[in-house]
């Protein structure tokens, strides 16, 4: 398999582009579907050890811009991205998530907030049916030529648990697109 070797500026960058992206469900979603309230807890579960940014880069997720914090004005912001380039491959699982998002929490500590699924399209080509996981289809990011899904799993999101944008997570003033 060739390496990829991807930077988070453009990784990051570009997923402000999203903005126009479609909206999910109500995060109330996860209460009522009884698998993907299980699928969520494996999830929580897996990943409840990278509330600890140190802990996170020990691992393998860096963020390379640690001021760098997604937001748009409209639709609310994702965080920070910190991208585990190891676990890029065809293959998603629910424990092992490609990408850990932090926002600032009331007084200003790193939160992890969400976790994003991807499959560059390089590895499952654009044409080919979207990869599943959560019992979904990842969306099309053609700018950043991947598949991928935002799954709120620690910050509650009133745009729905897979939206893109989450109105509650904000970037503090000095940091942020």
């Amino acid at each position: 398999m060739p390496r990829l070797c991807w930077s988070l500026p453009v990784i990051v960058g570009a997923a402000a582009l999203m903005a126009g992206c479609s909206h999910s469900p109500p995060q109330t979603m996860a209460a009522t579907d009884p698998g993907i309230a299980q699928d969520l807890e494996r999830v929580r579960n897996a990943t409840r050890i990278y509330q600890d940014t140190a802990v996170a880069r020990a691992a393998g997720y860096p963020t390379m811009n640690a001021s760098q914090c997604l937001a748009d004005s409209t639709e609310g912001g994702m965080g920070q991205h910190f991208v585990n380039r190891a676990l890029l491959s065809d293959t998603l699982s629910l424990e092992h998530p490609q990408i850990l998002l932090y926002a600032h929490d009331a007084k200003g500590k790193m939160k992890l907030v969400a976790v994003e699924y991807i499959i560059p399209y390089r590895i499952h080509p654009r044409e080919a049916d979207p990869p599943r996981i959560f019992g979904r289809p990842l969306r099309q990011n053609d700018p950043l030529k991947l598949w991928n899904l935002h799954v709120w799993a620690f910050e509650k999101n009133p745009s729905g648990l897979f939206a893109e944008w989450n109105p509650a997570v904000k970037c503090p003033a000095h940091a942020g697109m």
